[in-house]
């Protein structure tokens, strides 16, 4: 089998479902759960450290319980990451192992996982909902067609252009895959027009939560997720704890306290989780791990000034995410291929100046429940980037300050976040280092539906 094709998606029936979730747990409580990617712990846990005015987080310290870290996925990356929030598993379980379909021949116009139906495994929205309970969520990743989501703005976007759409269709479309298809129109007159398609700036997650205190006034949904991805556009082009990006979790506080505020005022018993999906860590150098593939003859691409190149052909080829590449065979049987880039990788590895880390093989993979179908792994070192660059060096410096993820989870840089607020959170409780797959079953828990398919313990939240 071409070791490029993915599987297929499985489909859950009402029944398969119900099978999900046993006898509830006692003291059930709404959950809103609240994303602010990129958010390292440290900016919280460490505040005074980094001079930060973020009034309302800072008491989630006092008043709630919380993570000295969260042990993320391979790659500790957006899309893998947040189904894992939603799910308790590895990627390599629910389908979702990285950010962009993989695309060897640059057909796909830099399309990225945006389907909810491409989770292999139920996620917490179809639990809660065929629990009976209200759903609602805006611009959580891999939620496009999420029908287990009674309120529904999806994250998506058209073409390469992530954040910053200036056509107004971009708004129409993303009207139309709300869910109902008239949410967007029902909001609008107190919420003011919804982005363009996506908008990463401090103004697309202030759209965003002035939509979710809609929802949460009108509809009083019992389990909601919400993304606010600014701080990880702001780390990404500054660097963690620049004054651009304290900037911008000093403002994302102020909105966080009135979602809070609005939440606690529906239900006194609500729980609020804020979590995140990686860490960050400053880079310094792209690793343009293409170029080797191309003069060892794995690749046969013909250059397009200012687009990308025309791939002819491709016997084997990087998948980029972020800090580590997966190596993909355009044949998995192919093992007079395989040879030859374990030969290519050993060299790179051997090399003090490459930036690469390590080579995982296959069994190594797999063990790390990622990239189900990568025949390598290159792991990079801290720092070193993965590089889109198909000519000149190998290595190459990056201007000013930058940060980035999608390094190994075992850098403590990489550590996501944990924080639990409400009646029935005990006060003050640190849980030390814990697993990212242990946070579903714990909203499960809270929400009184168990997850029997989550592969973590439910976090000791309660009093």
């Amino acid at each position: 089998m071409n070791a490029a094709v993915r599987r297929p998606a499985v489909c859950y029936s009402f029944a398969f479902i119900l099978a999900f979730f046993l006898a509830p747990f006692a003291h059930a409580a709404p959950v809103l759960m609240i994303s602010i990617d990129g958010l390292k712990p440290e900016y919280i846990t460490q505040a005074d450290a980094h001079g930060m005015k973020i009034p309302y987080l800072r008491t989630l310290i006092s008043k709630g319980t919380y993570a000295e870290g969260v042990i993320g996925i391979w790659p500790t990356i957006t899309y893998p990451s947040h189904t894992t929030l939603m799910t308790g598993v590895w990627p390599a379980e629910h389908g979702i192992t990285n950010n962009q379909v993989f695309d060897p021949e640059q057909r796909y116009g830099s399309a990225w996982n945006w389907y909810a139906s491409e989770i292999r495994e139920p996620t917490l929205w179809q639990i809660a909902h065929h629990a009976g309970l209200r759903t609602a969520s805006i611009g959580w990743p891999a939620s496009v067609g999420a029908s287990d989501v009674d309120y529904l703005i999806p994250e998506y976007w058209r073409g390469d252009n992530v954040s910053g759409s200036t056509n107004p269709g971009d708004a129409l479309m993303m009207a139309a895959l709300a869910r109902p298809d008239t949410l967007v129109q029902q909001l609008e007159h107190t919420a003011g027009p919804y982005m363009n398609g996506n908008d990463t700036s401090i103004g697309g997650d202030e759209t965003k939560t002035k939509y979710a205190l809609e929802i949460l006034r009108r509809y009083k949904p019992e389990f909601m997720t919400l993304h606010l991805s600014s701080l990880d556009e702001s780390q990404h082009q500054h660097g963690p704890f620049s004054p651009e990006a304290c900037s911008d979790l000093e403002a994302l506080d102020g909105m966080v306290a009135r979602l809070a505020q609005q939440e606690f005022a529906n239900n006194p018993s609500a729980v609020l989780l804020i979590v995140s999906d990686h860490g960050f860590m400053n880079i310094s150098h792209y690793v343009n791990l293409a170029i080797p593939f191309l003069q060892a003859g794995l690749i046969d691409a013909t250059p397009n000034p200012g687009k990308p190149p025309t791939v002819n052909s491709w016997k084997a080829e990087p998948w980029m995410a972020g800090g580590m590449a997966a190596i993909m065979l355009h044949d998995a049987n192919d093992h007079a291929t395989e040879q030859q880039v374990k030969a290519m990788l050993d060299k790179l590895a051997a090399d003090a100046d490459s930036g690469v880390a390590q080579i995982l093989d296959h069994e190594a993979i797999v063990k790390r429940g990622t990239f189900p179908n990568a025949a390598f792994l290159v792991v990079f070192k801290p720092g070193y980037y993965a590089g889109s660059a198909l000519s000149g060096s190998l290595v190459t410096p990056i201007p000013g300050s930058r940060g980035s993820h999608g390094f190994s989870p075992e850098y403590p840089e990489m550590r996501a976040s944990f924080f639990a607020v409400g009646a029935g959170v005990a006060r003050h409780r640190d849980l030390g280092v814990v697993d990212m797959r242990q946070v579903a079953p714990t909203v499960a828990k809270i929400l009184q539906v168990r997850m029997t398919t989550a592969k973590g313990t439910p976090l000791h939240v309660a009093p």
